[in-house]
């Protein structure tokens, strides 16, 4: 009996030794777990810095369509600049014309049929003449990239 009592207590210690090496069932189970959620936020953590570069990209393209979008707008505000300052040079030129127009002539009931005949063939006033000056200005982003002027004599 002594044998065979050491040998169910050998092998009882050994069942003992053997369950206090191996790692409980629950500690296995709670150690997946936790790899398996350390994994997904690790995927999550990944997916989210695709998505601040994909915005952050995203921001610089918006920024460099704003900037186009600026110039392009800048150009254009200055061609409208040029234009009402054109528009206001021949509003003054027409004025100008307007009141020369209207301004009254002398007095033509002295005149003979025979004078305002000769008034009709030549011009009222002779040797007159108008200079004129076109300027030319082309800006690009807001700089002067050609210029030029003609100069006109016309006599009338």
């Amino acid at each position: 009996m002594g044998t065979a009592d050491q040998k169910i207590q050998s092998e009882t210690m050994n069942c003992d030794i053997n369950a206090r090496l191996a790692p409980p069932p629950q500690n296995e189970s709670l150690e997946r777990q936790m790899r398996e959620t350390e994994e997904n936020f690790a995927m999550e953590g990944s997916n989210y810095q695709d998505s601040i570069a994909r915005l952050e990209d995203d921001i610089r393209t918006m920024k460099d369509e704003m900037a186009r979008h600026l110039r392009e707008y800048q150009d254009l505000l200055n061609v409208k600049m040029a234009l009402d300052i054109e528009i206001a040079t021949y509003r003054k030129l027409l004025e100008g014309e307007e009141s020369r127009i209207t301004t009254p002539l002398p007095n033509l009931s002295s005149f003979n049929l025979r004078e305002s005949m000769m008034m009709e063939a030549r011009p009222m006033i002779d040797n007159v003449s108008k200079k004129v000056v076109i300027k030319t200005i082309e800006t690009r982003d807001g700089h002067v990239i050609n210029e030029s002027t003609q100069h006109h004599d016309d006599l009338e």
